[in-house]
């Protein structure tokens, strides 16, 4: 079995080098995978590492060892949490035990109870390691899921074979729990292919596997059901306010990457548009469906929400078809050559077919139908497609051959395929040049935050975060830092306000807190700057 994965927090560089040095990780069973030095660090590399450990001081700036596992409880339930501190204090042990820390351990600490206390989580973690692997129990829970009547329910308001009545009477009757102004819906998606260490390799037990992780971790954002859906796993989640679809999404994020972590399986979420009706759900599917597509585009492994990836989604009709739903996705994400392919499938439907003229133009005028529904969708120039000329007819008599067609057509797909990369490109980089407007005008405010900032651009953080480091190449948090540090030597160099002053002036409550992080950003205190400075113009 791989060795489990420790996270080591402390703000004193001597304390978690000793620890590093005197403990045998890999002869118990771990390995140290990360070090901090302040709890908001520290939460950064959790997120992205997912430890199984994380050892922390109590007192520590930024954030202390407290708060970080108080966050690390609601965002990752299964860490175990290992608590350092200098003060023999029960209140701090009280607190520690309240937020469900594993141990708790007083300064100076000892190699060997650090040992015993190591051996003692291993047992713990290969007791639950082997409860989420253990195909008997997924089998047991195969027998025991859902009742059909359940799972046929959710197939239907998912698929759209429901009214809005008759929806509200079966939850009842099922005793289901709807209720909400919103709902959304998660489809999940998974190779079929697991590698060949994977520890659950039976196809019928990796939706269950899947929908157990969900139904362990979700529980603390939303309200939802899950259900298994076309051989894989789907969500339903009401909120009662539009803003909670965040937290589903970063929620989906955790999953995939537990999913990776328990079962080394490669999940991928697609989260589809808010709807207000029961209803209305199968339009959010479709929704999350078309999201699932943008999976080449954005990456495996992570969740991807349709209102970040498309413009106006609901502006989309649901394709009935799959030649024409190919061509759309080709179009969207694909290369020339998966488009000119999915040209030919849909032409290729027109030299097998043999109908009469009429119903050739029909199915004709529908292929434009969703080809212009792309183009206002995405607010691409329709004359630069079709020509200027062009009043929305395109008969079929004006083409000698099918072939004909089929070359104008791919012509068009091609050319919207690239301008809708252009429009995406230039999306990016106005989303990123907006968030530094936002930051330039608001670094003052010692409350500002990613998710205040992502509220203000209508984007998930998620979605932000990998945006913004991939136009500017630093992160929310670096970018803001940066800013008000250049802030600050302008001020220490031009002003003679005190040191305290120019911290609240950059958004800082706390001047010590300030002092330290620009003592890291330029290797010496504001106060010894400032005297560097007037001994230079000296």
């Amino acid at each position: 079995m791989s060795l489990y994965r420790v996270m080591l927090v402390d703000d004193e560089e001597e304390i978690r080098d000793g620890i590093r040095r005197k403990i045998d990780w890999t002869g118990n069973g771990f390995e140290l995978v990360a070090s901090a030095e302040n709890g908001q660090e520290a939460l950064e590399l959790a997120e992205q590492l997912h430890p199984d450990v994380v050892m922390t001081d109590i007192k520590m700036p930024f954030m202390d060892g407290l708060t970080l596992g108080k966050r690390l409880c609601e965002l990752m339930p299964d860490t175990k949490l290992v608590i350092f501190s200098g003060f023999d204090d029960f209140e701090y042990a009280q607190k520690a035990i309240q937020m469900g820390a594993a141990e708790y351990i007083l300064k100076p600490i000892n190699a060997a109870e650090l040992t015993a206390v190591l051996q003692r989580l291993k047992s713990q973690l290969d007791a639950e390691f082997a409860e989420k692997r253990n195909i008997a129990l997924l089998r047991q829970r195969y027998q025991s899921s859902l009742p059909l009547l359940r799972e046929q329910f959710y197939g239907r308001l998912l698929d759209g074979r429901i009214t809005e009545r008759r929806a509200g009477e079966q939850a009842e009757q099922y005793g289901i729990d709807l209720s909400g102004r919103y709902w959304t819906v998660v489809l999940t998606h998974f190779d079929s292919d697991t590698p060949e260490d994977a520890p659950i390799r039976q196809s019928e037990l990796l939706p269950l596997s899947v929908r157990q992780i969900i139904d362990e971790n979700l529980g603390r954002r939303c309200c939802f059901k899950s259900t298994l859906y076309n051989d894989s796993v789907a969500v339903i989640a009401s909120f009662d306010e539009r803003g909670q679809v965040l937290a589903l999404i970063d929620g989906m994020n955790q999953v995939c990457k537990l999913a990776k972590r328990f079962l080394r399986l490669t999940l991928t979420a697609g989260v589809g548009s808010l709807c207000e009706s029961l209803a209305d759900l199968h339009f959010s599917a479709e929704g999350a469906r078309s999201a699932l597509d943008y999976r080449v585009l954005m990456g495996s492994g992570r969740a991807i929400y349709i209102d970040d990836v498309e413009p106006d989604p609901s502006a989309q009709l649901p394709f009935d078809e799959q030649d024409k739903r190919d061509l759309l996705a080709a179009i969207k994400l694909g290369t020339p050559e998966n488009i000119r392919q999915a040209v030919d499938r849909c032409v290729g439907r027109f030299k097998e077919a043999r109908l009469p003229i009429g119903q050739y133009q029909l199915c004709l005028m529908e292929m434009m139908a969703e080809l212009l529904k792309v183009i206002r969708t995405y607010q691409l120039d329709a004359s630069k497609v079709f020509g200027r000329d062009f009043d929305s007819g395109f008969a079929l008599t004006s083409f000698d051959s099918l072939d004909e067609l089929g070359r104008r057509l791919t012509e068009m797909c091609l050319t919207i395929s690239s301008m809708i990369r252009r429009e995406r490109t230039n999306s990016s980089k106005e989303i990123a040049e907006s968030a530094k407007q936002f930051i330039s005008e608001n670094y003052q405010s010692p409350d500002i935050s990613v998710e205040m900032l992502c509220d203000h651009l209508h984007v998930s953080p998620a979605y932000f975060s990998t945006l913004f480091k991939k136009e500017t190449g630093m992160s929310f948090v670096a970018y803001l830092t940066q800013v008000r540090m250049d802030e600050a030597v302008k001020l220490l160099s031009t002003t003679e306000d005190k040191t305290y002053e120019i911290s609240l002036k950059v958004g800082y409550t706390e001047p010590n807190y300030f002092s330290y992080v620009f003592k890291k950003q330029f290797g010496m205190s504001p106060t010894k700057y400032r005297s560097s400075q007037g001994a230079a113009h000296d």
